[in-house]
């Protein structure tokens, strides 16, 4: 099943608008939302509750990327911003934090939220995950939260990550899987928060994906559950040195 790409542009974009005007962007609002996704795996960081609000992530990439002072971080699907907002804090003024995201509105809200941080090292970009619009080469780290489960050409976004990585560069992440035993019938049925990720991939079929976009030292691993027989998961990976 293919998310649909018009639906998820849509939601973040009316949530956007709703956190634009001062209201609540209203995206967790499933039973158990706020125990599984968003803000509660930022527990260690402070967040504005701003920027927490527009998050719909179902972990923290950066405990997962372990990114470093100096570094050029890329975040896709960026939403409101939280991601690159903490990479920029952790890469410091010699380093650079870029988000990428298809919805006007997002970027609208994230570039709000980084001059409200006072942040100078932060760029936020349009475009799809499926193309990404920078040279190749040119990113240390590559980012994301509950995003690449959304796309409805993940080959494609696996290429592009291993084009703009450095050489050593490395990816890590974390979306949702579904189980091997999820069925079309039950994807179709998701509801919810998980309405859109009819299109998770197995822990296998993300494993042979990552590979075949010529990524290494690949490890996918559960951590908790996201809905019926969906479970977030962290994903690392790294392009070879030469």
């Amino acid at each position: 099943m293919r998310p649909d790409q018009d639906a998820i542009r849509d939601r973040y974009a009316d949530a956007a608008r709703r956190a634009l005007a001062g209201e609540a962007p209203g995206l967790l609002s499933g039973a158990g939302d706020t125990e599984r996704l968003g803000a509660v795996h930022y527990a260690a960081d402070s967040v504005p509750e701003a920027v927490a609000s527009t998050s719909l992530g179902c972990g923290n990439p950066l405990a997962v990327a372990d990114v470093r002072p100096g570094e050029t971080v890329l975040d896709l699907g960026s939403g409101g911003g939280l991601d690159v907002l903490l990479s920029a804090r952790r890469v410091g003024p010699a380093g650079h934090a870029i988000g990428l995201d298809m919805t006007d509105e997002m970027l609208a809200l994230a570039r709000r939220h980084a001059a409200q941080a006072g942040l100078g090292n932060v760029e936020f970009v349009k475009g799809a995950i499926e193309a990404i619009p920078l040279p190749d080469n040119t990113v240390d780290v590559v980012i994301s939260n509950c995003v690449i489960a959304l796309s409805p050409d993940k080959p494609a976004v696996f290429a592009g990550i291993a084009r703009v990585l450095r050489p050593g560069g490395r990816l890590g992440v974390t979306d949702i899987l579904a189980d091997e035993t999820l069925t079309d019938a039950e994807r179709t049925a998701a509801d919810g928060t998980v309405e859109c990720l009819g299109g998770a991939l197995t822990a296998d079929d993300y494993r042979s994906l990552l590979h075949a976009a010529g990524l290494v030292s690949v490890e996918v691993r559960r951590t908790h559950e996201a809905g019926p027989k969906l479970y977030s998961a962290i994903i690392r990976a790294g392009k070879p040195s030469h």
